[in-house]
């Protein structure tokens, strides 16, 4: 005797599976019914049935119209009943999302980031001379937090100056003396708080004052 064993990977896909293959079973059958008032019927019970299997859509705002666009969505928009709500397209229902554009420049030092081009740009169309040099002098010492963000090892400030004029064309120059600044995020600057919420007293010199030791009381 040879025993034919239903699984769930022979049986059709469910459209929508929190509604479970009963329901599904439940729609493909309404769809074969020859009277539309049969169908009618038969579609309303089926409509209660998915709201009490799926009560959360009732917090949703016109949870009826939900569950009349699923019922049309199991169908495989081929049941054919009077829905109290316009009948959903199928192009609206399944529509794929625009590609997205990514970008297609090229970075010419990627460890600097498109960002610093930009700005680069931007100080380039600067009037003001004394702007136009304070922004050179910020984008520089950016260039030094990235250029440390990626290489752990130190580099000299003529060698960011140096790249800062190639990326701009000459236009942007700072002193070979200018100190720029190394931005350190794991120490905190003087005056800031710690994880805890308290500040860090510091003394005149920048350095951290001693807390004074409180004395032993002799017994």
């Amino acid at each position: 005797m040879e025993i034919n064993f239903d699984y769930n990977s022979t049986r059709p896909k469910l459209i929508l599976a929190e509604y479970g293959r009963n329901v599904q079973n439940m729609v493909d059958y309404i769809c074969t019914l020859p009277s539309k008032e049969e169908r009618n019927r038969h579609a309303q019970v089926v409509i209660d049935m998915m709201g009490f299997l799926n009560p959360h859509l009732r917090d949703v705002a016109d949870f009826k119209h939900k569950l009349w666009d699923h019922l049309y969505i199991i169908s495989d928009f081929k049941i054919d009943v009077d829905s109290p709500y316009p009948v959903p397209e199928k192009g609206s229902i399944r529509h794929k999302p625009e590609m997205l554009n990514y970008p297609q420049h090229r970075i010419r030092y990627k460890h600097y980031g498109h960002t610093i081009e930009r700005m680069i740009e931007r100080a380039k169309m600067m009037r003001d001379p004394e702007k136009k040099q304070n922004m050179t002098l910020s984008i520089a010492n950016f260039m030094k937090m990235a250029y440390l963000t990626w290489n752990k090892d130190s580099v000299e400030d003529e060698a960011i100056i140096a790249d800062l004029r190639e990326l701009s064309d000459g236009e942007l120059q700072l002193p070979a003396d200018v100190v720029l600044t190394k931005l350190d995020f794991k120490t905190p600057p003087p005056g800031s708080r710690t994880k805890g919420g308290s500040s860090i007293p510091q003394n005149g010199n920048g350095k951290n004052k001693k807390q004074p030791q409180k004395k032993k009381k002799k017994h």
